[in-house]
């Protein structure tokens, strides 16, 4: 064999290992890409070493425009009670008032209102203290079951800056069980078996930036 063809051959062989270790480098490329262009620098374009792209803050807070329409009252409402107090969430909110509705209605059915005056507004508390007293005159109770919530909507949100407090509005439509029983035990209304729906909505305050996370029931209605 000639000194060319061997030269040729090593010359080969040396490409070949250069091409496998790009490929091991750079990876492969499949298809066709557009050639870059050459941008000319003008006063926008960003300098040597700097980001191509500015990261823009600010923007829709999804926390607040999944529930209410961006730029709204209720939106700004929420805007500023995150402000006032950074570590406030309508999702949390709405987690915490979901317990809230079971545990205030079924101690309301129950008469049993002591667990929860702390919750209450003292307007509140009084209409459902007559309610109950109301029942155990008439020698009636109410034996309840909760089934579960199908819907909870935040309906509106207030906030006064002066005094930093917040109300949210929050409309419910929960299932339930529940009779009527007379002094005999016996059922005069409603079932144990079957299910009800119960729609409610309800108004939440609280002063944003408070030692006390709890939310008061301040109003009822439907």
């Amino acid at each position: 064999m000639s000194s060319a063809v061997i030269q040729l051959l090593v010359l080969a062989g040396i490409a070949i290992f250069l091409i496998l270790r790009l490929r091991s480098v750079l990876g492969t490329r499949e298809g066709f890409e557009k050639p870059s262009v050459p941008q000319q620098r003008t006063e926008n374009t960003p300098a040597a070493g700097r980001p191509e792209f500015e990261v823009i803050e600010g923007g829709p807070d999804r926390d607040i425009t999944d529930h209410v329409p961006d730029g709204s009252d209720a939106a700004k409402a929420l805007a500023a009670m995150k402000m006032a107090e950074p570590g406030f969430g309508v999702n949390d909110f709405l987690q915490g008032a979901r317990g809230a509705y079971e545990m205030i209605l079924m101690a309301f059915e129950r008469g049993d209102l002591d667990q929860i005056r702390p919750f209450l507004s003292d307007d509140v508390y009084e209409s459902f203290a007559e309610v109950v007293a109301e029942r155990e005159r008439q020698g009636l109770s109410i034996d309840a079951s909760f089934v579960g919530l199908r819907e909870i909507t935040l309906v509106d949100a207030e906030f006064d800056r002066d005094d930093s407090e917040a109300e949210l509005t929050v409309r419910f439509l929960g299932e339930i069980t529940s009779a009527v029983r007379n002094q005999a035990g016996e059922i005069i209304d409603g079932s144990t078996s079957e299910i009800k729906r119960q729609k409610d909505v309800w108004t939440f305050a609280r002063k944003m930036g408070a030692n006390d996370p709890n939310w008061q029931l301040v109003a009822t209605g439907e």
